[in-house]
């Protein structure tokens, strides 16, 4: 029997969708929702198909961020064979989100057995919705959005892609939440701070959902169900960055850190009164 149905894929894909980019925690809220509906979160297939499901949401972002894409990969392979293209802002940012993401992978690697253990139970996943939410708090009294995206340097690259061990590491923290927070108490515009997060996401989240895909596929969840789950996850994700990058224009990440708040607390509640196993 399938550890998750086409029905709770459909769920999963929404929650995911909608979580992946903003500073909430997709991790937490998949955990908490699988965990409500009483899904194994500590089978192989169940992590796996997590995962891959995340790629749906990735995909949306290089497919809203075509062009920036596009622009940034075009610069890379020109900078290859060109020493004069080498001084272009865009070919050095592809450098480093490359640089970027080599902690991360480091990191996933050799912390996996914790990561999938004892640092994937819900009180962790609550423990860090509180924290995460503080330390958004005081990025936001230390920020002076003095920066844009084409001030970006390689330091700010490797503060910001560090940052993602966090979320990493303590699910529930938020990788979008500490990447954006990280870009901010740099003195990064919250629009260089967002979109910074979404493109230093694009391969350690690819390479974590292609790297999961043989436990998705192994039997405990149907070809059908991790399909549907990415597809809506896609769909969702989509109109969920849309939407961020219109609110961060002109609005501060309060809201959210409200919000997380609430659902720490409240998780915290189900798992005292066993409605959730941790």
């Amino acid at each position: 029997m399938s550890a998750i149905g086409v029905g709770q894929a459909v769920i999963l894909g929404i929650v995911e969708g909608l979580t992946e980019f903003l500073p909430v925690s997709s991790t937490g809220h998949l955990k908490l929702v699988e965990g409500l509906m009483n899904i194994p979160v500590d089978d192989d297939s169940v992590v796996g198909f997590t995962a891959v499901i995340q790629v749906g949401a990735i995909l949306a972002v290089f497919v809203y961020f075509f062009r920036d894409i596009a622009r940034f990969v075009g610069a890379w392979l020109r900078g290859l064979t060109d020493r004069r293209a080498r001084t272009d802002h865009d070919y050095k940012f592809t450098w480093w989100v490359i640089y970027a993401t080599i902690p991360i992978v480091v990191v996933g690697l050799a912390a996996k057995p914790l990561i999938d253990g004892p640092l994937g139970s819900l009180w962790v996943v609550a423990a860090s919705l509180i924290v995460g939410s503080g330390v958004m708090w005081a990025a936001e009294q230390m920020a002076r959005y003095k920066r844009s995206e084409a001030e970006v340097t390689l330091r700010d690259a490797m503060w910001v892609g560090c940052s993602q061990i966090l979320a990493l590491l303590f699910p529930g923290f938020s990788r979008s939440g500490a990447t954006i927070s990280t870009a901010l108490i740099r003195d990064l515009d919250r629009m260089a701070a967002t979109r910074l997060s979404f493109f230093l996401g694009l391969p350690a989240l690819t390479g974590a959902g292609l790297y999961e895909l043989k436990d998705a596929t192994s039997g405990g969840v149907s070809t059908g169900a991790l399909a549907v789950g990415t597809l809506v996850s896609f769909v969702v994700a989509y109109a969920s960055i849309a939407w961020l990058l219109r609110y961060v224009a002109r609005h501060d990440f309060n809201l959210f850190v409200i919000y997380r708040i609430v659902v720490g607390v409240l998780l915290i509640g189900l798992l005292v009164t066993n409605v959730v196993e941790p």
